[in-house]
């Protein structure tokens, strides 16, 4: 087991550092305000950064990946995990350390879903080099042919207002006649009553 790993390691490595820094700007802060004691101060701060520095560059960094949110237990050096397509551990007393199978056959759907992934894009690259220079003249065509078929509907709607109104004048016009020919035969036959008389 490496101590370097345990989790009261990794404690006492950020307590050094913090205090360490704290010590550094306290000895900086007693130098600008010439206080007793700044230079002694400093010196033991810095001299603390240093091995702090020494320290961290010995050991290097901590990795930046967050496996064990999908493996609990990953973040313990010694734990012995499940992967998630086993089920839930409470019903595998003794599990297995995680190997090169498991993470071979949970990675096998993601290289199918990525091999997918490949054929869309080379479909959309052969789209892509499709060459739509004559789409441009076409699409003006289009537009001017809606244009004058707009032109034309709003000229048939206005001769069907104008059909509309005449086919309404025409109606008047017919009434107009009734009652002429009605106002006539009323004439004809008061005219033969007075060549009677």
């Amino acid at each position: 087991m490496s101590v370097f790993k345990t989790k009261s390691f990794k404690y006492f490595k950020n307590l050094i550092i913090g205090v360490g820094a704290a010590v550094v700007l306290m000895g900086a802060l007693f130098k600008l305000e010439s206080w007793e004691f700044a230079s002694e101060m400093l010196i033991i701060g810095l001299t603390t950064e240093a091995i702090i520095f020494l320290m961290l560059g010995l050991l290097g960094p901590e990795p930046d990946y967050y496996w064990h949110k999908l493996y609990p237990g990953l973040e313990d050096y010694n734990s012995r995990i499940a992967p998630l397509t086993a089920g839930p551990a409470a019903n595998m007393p003794d599990v297995a350390p995680l190997h090169g199978d498991v993470v071979e056959r949970q990675l096998g759907g993601m290289l199918t879903e990525l091999q997918s992934m490949s054929k869309s894009l080379g479909a959309l690259k052969a789209l892509q080099e499709v060459d739509f220079s004559g789409t441009q003249e076409q699409v003006k065509s289009m537009s001017n042919f809606y244009t004058k078929m707009n032109e034309a509907m709003s000229d048939m709607a206005k001769s069907a207002e104008d059909v509309r109104a005449y086919k309404d004048q025409l109606s008047a016009l017919n009434k107009n006649l009734g009652s002429l020919n009605t106002v006539y035969g009323n004439m004809l036959t008061a005219m033969s009553n007075i060549g009677r008389q």
